[in-house]
């Protein structure tokens, strides 16, 4: 690493919350200067005018005797501290996932749950695991006895948060400084890229959340620094997207051969579970577990204005520029499909006096939190971006996503578009299609038509005239999935 890297503030080193002996459980001091850091305007998204809408969404529990939902935060079986800290963080209604996520995880049920990107999955499983865990805490959290054995001392975690991206991992690790506030839950993140010594000496200091990228996660274990056999609750977040991205080897290690306990609560969480991910997906979770889908699997939300435009390659950077100023200012976030691309289009956009940033896959860690950080406060609205961010990221108020270069599959579009419209807040979402990505117009077309959105003309021929009929529609035939009822609610 750099040397000039030493003294940077990565995302991993932000402050948290630091019980100290003789602090009461519901008692803490509150830290004001903290407070504002976690809960402060700048780090709250309203809930927007579409949030009502959550209530008609279909939802789905799979598996014997599921647990009721509740409606209300204060009706759920939470911790007092929580609940507090649930107000600070200006929660008001729970989404449809939380509402019957948190009932679920409380109740002790390992889940599976599929839920539109942008509906709170984040806080669907920080809350629950959290909250049981506040007062059990002195028992089972694991400190160094003093300073002298620090270097000797192994982490033990009682939450591991197993998460696809550094950018991911950070997100999380953010959530969950905030619900751990005025708690004796320590949380910690490690990730690649970042200082390895810097995340050793947070791990040190006591680490009861982890949250941590699998390549980085066997690093600390291989060497002793992370002992994973106090482990309550495992959570794989975008588990499809760790196992599409070749993780599944490192996973089932981590799984099934580094003493994680059996008697552990396992909890899946993604906007997308294809087929083939389930089969692989249930090996994790015991035979009883529930299978929560908010929505159709793999679908998106109709608080996405999604338009679709034929463009040739040539005219693309003319067309982003028109798309651009056809907006009032906001925050946009730009898909391209490579490197080389993000960096080309970030120059012309700079040269073009738009303030814009980009992130890659090749940038340094420093650059890439840089760049984020940039763009979640405003001083560079506009950030290009590969796929490395395309799964998520929660930055406040994306108003508009441009997918210059589509993907491949309908999937990583979903993901792509979900950037916006957060927490029922409205968005849009403008592709830009061409005879080079019109591999995905068939499916691309169903998710138009589902969303009731403008079909371009490039597309009227994919138009299905009958009921739409997607991939994932045949899932109660599925041998891999809990074989009991479903519920709507």
């Amino acid at each position: 690493m750099n040397p000039a890297d030493a003294n940077y503030n990565w995302g991993s080193s932000r402050k948290r919350y630091e019980w100290q002996q003789g602090f009461q459980m519901g008692m803490a001091p509150r830290d004001p200067e903290l407070e504002k850091d976690l809960f402060g305007e700048e780090n709250h998204v309203h809930s927007g005018i579409n949030f009502s809408k959550y209530d008609s969404i279909k939802v789905k529990v799979r598996g014997d005797n599921p647990p009721p939902a509740f409606d209300h935060f204060g009706n759920a079986n939470l911790h007092p501290v929580m609940k507090e800290n649930i107000q600070l963080a200006r929660y008001q209604v729970p989404t449809p996932v939380q509402r019957h996520s948190i009932s679920i995880v409380t109740a002790g049920r390992d889940l599976m749950a599929c839920a539109q990107t942008g509906s709170g999955k984040t806080a669907a499983f920080l809350v629950p695991t959290c909250s049981a865990l506040f007062d059990k805490a002195p028992q089972l959290a694991a400190r160094p006895e003093s300073r002298l054995n620090v270097r000797s001392f192994r982490a033990k975690p009682l939450v591991l948060i197993i998460a696809p991206t550094r950018e991911l991992c950070t997100q999380i690790f953010d959530e969950s400084r905030r619900f751990c506030y005025r708690s004796m839950l320590r949380p910690c993140a490690v990730y690649g890229g970042a200082g390895y010594r810097g995340q050793e000496v947070e791990l040190e200091k006591g680490c009861d959340i982890l949250v941590a990228v699998p390549g980085r996660l066997m690093d600390f274990v291989e060497k002793g620094r992370i002992d994973l056999s106090n482990v309550k609750y495992l959570v794989l977040d975008e588990a499809d997207r760790m196992l599409d991205m070749g993780f599944e080897p490192i996973i089932r290690e981590l799984v099934e051969r580094r003493g994680l306990s059996r008697d552990r609560q396992t909890l899946m969480y993604s906007a997308t579970f294809p087929k083939d991910i389930r089969m692989l997906a249930k090996d994790f979770l015991r035979p009883d577990y529930l299978f929560l889908q908010v929505g159709r699997v793999g679908g998106t939300t109709t608080d996405i204005t999604q338009k679709v435009i034929w463009v040739e390659e040539m005219e693309k950077r003319e067309r982003l520029k028109q798309a651009l100023m056809s907006q009032p200012p906001c925050r946009t976030l730009i898909f391209v499909d490579t490197k080389r691309a993000a960096d080309s289009l970030d120059q012309y956009l700079f040269e073009s006096k738009f303030p814009c940033t980009s992130i890659h896959g090749d940038r340094t860690q420093r650059e890439r939190e840089d760049a984020l950080m940039a763009f979640k406060s405003g001083k560079c609205p506009i950030l290009v971006a590969t796929a490395v961010v395309a799964r998520g990221i929660d930055v406040k108020s994306v108003m508009h996503v441009i997918n210059y270069d589509l993907p491949p599959n309908v999937d990583e579009y979903i993901h792509r578009i979900g950037r916006t419209a957060r927490v029922g807040n409205a968005g849009l979402a403008t592709s830009f299609i061409n005879h080079n990505s019109m591999g995905i117009a068939r499916d691309l077309t169903k998710v138009l038509q589902e969303c009731k959105q403008t079909i371009p003309d490039c597309l009227q021929s994919y138009v299905s005239r009958g009921p739409l009929t997607f991939e994932d529609d045949d899932d109660d035939d599925d041998d891999y999935m809990p074989t009991s009822r479903h519920m709507r609610y």
